[in-house]
């Protein structure tokens, strides 16, 4: 079975974003670039929601993510993987190559890809599509890269919010650039309640 993995970026009190936050929450560095370009680098499915999509689609469309140093392949790798975005909004055809537009349920369409032969398989970003997989137990592997910030006023869309009950065994940690925090989790079967 193929292994999902997802990828999220987050501040300490768990926000994915912040109303006034640059790119990377203004901590990029070269060891978040390098561990950026060597995951790209390696096969894999990228899975995505619409929203995700589109914003990823209109920085490949402007020569890549203008915080990204210029000789980084992060993007021209992107354009080269194959990727799936699960929406009924968007209408084919997409612009961004080897991209799959999938209307399907998430429920009935990741379950069978899964049981495909083929490259793992990697979501990032994408909260919606990320807590529809969470509740519909098919994540693997769980990999947070914490930033050194609190966003409590101005932070947006917390991911733990919506999720079920998960436990969580940490199989490594990681610093880079002397602040940030990679936690690489696999996801365990939760416990049932003791029957009294």
């Amino acid at each position: 079975m193929r292994e999902l993995t997802v990828d999220l970026f987050c501040t300490v009190d768990g926000w994915l974003s912040g109303r006034n936050s640059p790119g990377y929450f203004g901590y990029a560095g070269p060891d978040l670039q390098g561990w950026i370009d060597e995951q790209v680098a390696l096969p894999h499915v990228m899975l995505m929601g619409s929203n995700t999509y589109t914003a990823l689609v209109q920085i490949a469309a402007s020569g890549g993510d203008p915080t990204m140093p210029a000789e980084s392949p992060a993007f021209k790798r992107m354009d080269e993987l194959p990727k799936v975005v699960f929406s009924k909004s968007l209408k084919p055809p997409l612009t961004w190559s080897n991209t799959s537009l999938v209307a399907e349920d998430v429920a009935v369409a990741v379950p069978a890809m899964k049981d495909e032969p083929g490259d793992p398989m990697r979501v990032i970003g994408s909260p919606t599509l990320v807590r529809s997989l969470f509740r519909l137990g098919l994540v693997d592997r769980l990999r947070l890269m914490v930033f050194p910030q609190v966003l409590g006023e101005s932070g947006q869309e917390r991911f733990l919010q919506g999720l079920p009950d998960v436990n969580l065994r940490l199989m490594s940690t990681e610093v880079l650039d002397q602040r940030l925090v990679l936690l690489d989790y696999k996801l365990e079967e939760t416990p049932t309640s003791p029957t009294v």
